[in-house]
Order: C-alpha cells, then structure tokens, then sequence
C-alpha cells in the first residue's frame, strides 16, 4: 500500500492471553538475519496469530514462553541423583498455572517451570547453609557482592549440583528454592495493519562458555534449536504504552536502534507507510559488519530509496581500525539533529541498557548543549521538557 494509503489503526481490545494463558502462535517464517560467517546468530520469526482473538500496537512487545533444553534437565536431574519421576508438591509459584494438578513430576517442573540455567542469591543462600559449605558462605557477606555476582552469571544449579553433591536429596526442598521459569520478552518487528494477522521477533541467539559449559539463553535456544516453520509456540502480547509513535502522524521521528534494537522501529516504519504519514523518519542502525550483520538491510535500503525512509545512518564498529557506533554517527549529524529537534521530532532509544542507552543518552545531552548554545544544566533541563512533552522515549534492557 501507498504511502497516500487511508488505513487506520485500530486500538487492540483487551489481551485474553497472558504469560499464565499463552496462545500457541504457528510459526511461519524462521530465517537467519546475519550471513553465516557472522560472530553470532540473528533469527528473524514471523508467528501467525489467526484465529487467535490476540492483538498488538508498534512499541509493544512479544512474550514467549519458553522451555528448558532437555539436554540440560537430564544433567541436572543426573547430578542430583534424582530420577526425574519423582512427584513434588505443587509449588506455590506453579499453581497460578494449573489449579487442578496437586503435585507434578520432578522433571516436568525442571523442563516448564523453573529457572535452571542461572543462580539466584537465594539458592546459593541456602546451599551454603544446607551444606555448611564455608566457601559459599564467604561469598555471601556484603565485601564480597562483586565476587558473588561474578559467581552467579557463570554458574547454573548444574554446577552446585555437581560442585557440592548430596547437599540436597529432597526434591521438594531444592524446588522451594529455585525461581520460576519466566517468559521472555521481545520488541515487536511488525506492524499490524502491514502485516495482518501476525507478529514479527527479532532475536539474538544467545550462546556463551563459561566455568567450563557450553551455554545459551533459555528462550533464544529453544527458539533457534527446538522449533521449526510449522511449530506451535507459546506467546502473548506484553503492551508498551510508553513505546508509542506520536498521535500527530507529521510528527518528524528520530529512531536509534543497533543490534536487535532496531526491531521497533522496522514497526514503526512499516505502519507509518501503511498510514500515509507524512513525518520524516531518521534511522541510526549499528552492528559488528555490514558484510555480516546489517539487519533487514533489503527493506531498509529499499525505504531510503524510495524517500520513505528520510536518513539512514549506520554505524558498523569492525569494518574500520576505529570503532564506530550509533552514538559516533550522532555526533557527526548534531546539527541536523538539532534541527529535527527543533522542528518538534520525537527521539526513540531502543536496545541495550548497560552502555549504549547511556552513551546515546549523553550524546543527546552533549548535542543540544552545544548546537542550541546551551550550559549542561539547561541542557539537562531541556530533556526533562523532552521526557515531559512525551518526546523522548527509551524501550532499554
């Protein structure tokens, strides 16, 4: 459709589906987004949900509700000793889930429902105690909480099991102790109105080595490993109200979005073509290489061509002696920036928290000090009116 095109979108009821009531989406579109002699893995899915009386806006995201890798339950169970038949009680965090069931088998509640890959204070808390184990308890006093978050992200129950065996030989007393298996979310890469009666996820395969184990995102490798086109998946509708495009569709937007953070605004781009707006769209994309890691870059490229798509500009960090980033590219654009600014442009911030949102966030700062003339603090202040007019926005984890 046109971007003259008359099409509205339309707000979307209230979700019957949750975390806690899923509805099984078809997969029918899985394809790999980065070349195969990339450093990782981008997965592109398109999830049919026909049918399915389930609804989404641009900015909202996609819960999945994944399950552990069966490879890893059956080690898990095995160091335990546990035969994995064995009935639990039904854990209070489960009931929520199936109020007719009393007890479940030990290896059901290790594959759906609990959290197995990563450690929790709690756990090691009470393996510590458990076992008089001396070496944990010293990780556990306040001087040590680097040394003990370092400990946790390295290590899952298979390595406490292994490390300290016998410690727990009661089922359910090792299942009070673990969290639930949580859904994972996902921004949506999708438009409603341009793609009827699906949703699109873009997700980054997880996969690293530490303490000695090959390991993985619980949902990214389940995703990636353990379903193909065809599959029935789990998922439900997470709404981001703080995510949204601007109501005025001649509103100029400024989206910054490297890796899978781009996912949005792929949305956003979508539905303001089906709705005929008249805003220019500004696109800062990032990745390791061009060559290997330029997400949807067909559909991107085809946008800038054809005027839809007003800027694009990229920033690959390796395809250079110096690394590039979004937040560079910023910085060689402040003026026009400004000028979008100026001219009332929404600002969206999409993607990692840790340090890109920070590095954009001061680099946002840093333009509006120097090219409005401002003092940092007035340029503090002018963000604040930017948070407050609802024209700065950031979807960051």
């Amino acid at each position: 459709m046109s971007e003259s095109s008359t099409a509205t979108a339309v707000a979307p009821p209230k979700q019957l589906h949750t975390r806690d009531n899923p509805f099984l989406a078809r997969i029918v579109d899985k394809r790999p987004l980065t070349d195969p002699t990339s450093s990782k893995l981008t997965l592109h899915f398109s999830l049919s949900l026909k049918d399915g009386d389930i609804a989404y806006e641009p900015g909202d995201s996609c819960g999945v509700v994944a399950h552990n890798d069966p490879g890893l339950v059956a080690d898990v169970l095995a160091a335990g000793k546990f035969g994995g038949e064995e009935r639990v009680p039904l854990p209070n965090l489960v009931k929520a889930i199936d109020r007719s069931a009393t007890d479940v088998s030990l290896h059901e509640l290790f594959t759906h429902h609990l959290q197995i890959t990563r450690l929790t204070r709690k756990l090691v808390t009470a393996f510590a105690n458990k076992g008089e184990i001396s070496g944990l308890q010293a990780l556990l006093v306040p001087e040590k909480q680097d040394e003990l978050e370092a400990y946790l992200y390295e290590r899952g129950l298979i390595d406490l099991l292994e490390e300290y065996p016998g410690v727990f030989t009661d089922p359910s007393e090792l299942v009070s102790v673990l969290p639930r298996l949580t859904p994972r979310l996902y921004s949506i890469s999708s438009s409603p109105i341009a793609h009827v009666d699906e949703v699109h996820t873009t997700v980054a395969v997880v996969r690293y080595t530490s303490n000695h184990r090959e390991r993985g995102g619980v949902c990214t490798t389940y995703m990636s490993d353990r379903t193909e086109v065809g599959d029935a998946m789990p998922v439900y509708i997470q709404p981001n109200k703080k995510f949204r495009l601007p109501l005025d569709p001649d509103t100029p937007i400024i989206m910054i979005g490297p890796g899978t953070g781009v996912a949005p605004f792929r949305s956003f781009l979508h539905e303001r073509r089906m709705l005929g707006a008249k805003g220019h769209n500004w696109l800062f994309f990032g990745e390791r290489s061009a060559a290997t890691d330029y997400l949807y870059r067909e559909e991107f490229e085809a946008m800038r061509a054809d005027g839809h798509l007003t800027r694009l500009d990229l920033a690959f960090s390796r395809d250079q002696e110096k690394k590039i980033y979004v937040q560079d590219r910023m910085r060689e654009q402040a003026a026009e920036f400004w000028r979008w600014l100026d001219r009332g442009a929404s600002v969206y911030v999409c993607g990692d928290a840790t340090r890109m949102a920070k590095d954009v966030d001061a680099m946002l700062r840093k333009i509006i000090a120097s090219q409005g003339g401002m003092s940092a603090e007035a340029a503090d202040a002018y963000v604040h009116d930017l948070n407050k007019a609802h024209r700065y926005h950031r979807d960051v984890y």
